[in-house]
């Protein structure tokens, strides 16, 4: 019988032993190896499976479960990079409304960091694998969607979606005590308390979150402005 509980990562490493933290899941690496065969034959495609990888099977992962702010790169790296770039190699045939999409993105981000939520999910690997499904698979659809839009109108998209994870980001930085357990010790082994752990991880989510988002949406102006010197 499979033991669910803890977390899938492992225990919360100290720095002496994070470069040797290396994730060989056999079922993490399945999933990586068919992604890369149904959409790696693209350079978007063959990219998002790379930064997948990177999330899940290099020291990032070992690292997430002692940092709130390596959680937050590793889900900055799903939802606004590979998520994006899975949606390059396997466009929409048709332009496709963005609000559904925009709202289950938004809501699955949101939701996922409510401290409960949250701490459940690094604590039962189940959960954990709801988390990374619902946080990946919407924004894909979100980000599909955004990319089938003409006339440039997706680029006020990009913007709110980086709004929504910016205000998230934003109350986290601004919260007055840690509000994660799961966090509550593991950093102070890398010279951390929890709440400038999480000060810092909501700031990656504020700033420099926001670079890939910017990519996206200067992608598609210059996609419009293309389309409009094409015109006759």
């Amino acid at each position: 019988m499979i033991n669910w509980q803890g977390s899938y990562c492992g225990p919360a490493p100290i720095s002496a032993e994070l470069w040797a933290r290396w994730n060989f899941d056999p079922w993490a690496l399945t999933v990586l190896v068919g992604l890369a065969i149904c959409a790696g034959r693209t350079r978007p495609g063959a990219a998002a499976v790379i930064v997948l990888a990177f999330a899940f099977l290099s020291p990032l992962c070992a690292l997430s479960s002692a940092l709130f702010s390596a959680r937050v790169v590793h889900h900055v790296l799903l939802v606004a990079i590979a998520a994006p770039l899975l949606a390059l190699s396997r466009p929409a045939r048709a332009a496709t409304a963005v609000a559904l999409p925009f709202m289950f993105a938004t809501i699955a981000l949101w939701l996922w960091h409510l401290p409960r939520a949250y701490d459940a999910a690094l604590g039962h690997m189940a959960i954990y694998w709801v988390m990374q499904a619902t946080l990946f698979g919407s924004a894909y659809l979100f980000w599909r969607a955004v990319f089938s839009q003409r006339c440039g109108s997706g680029v006020g998209w990009v913007f709110l979606g980086y709004l929504a994870m910016g205000m998230l980001g934003a109350i986290l930085t601004l919260a007055p005590s840690a509000v994660y357990a799961t966090h509550a010790m593991a950093p102070m082994l890398w010279g951390l308390s929890p709440l400038a752990d999480q000060q810092l991880g909501g700031l990656v989510m504020w700033m420099p979150a926001g670079l890939p988002f910017a990519v996206w949406a200067a992608m598609l102006a210059r996609r419009a402005w293309r389309a409009t010197e094409e015109q006759p």
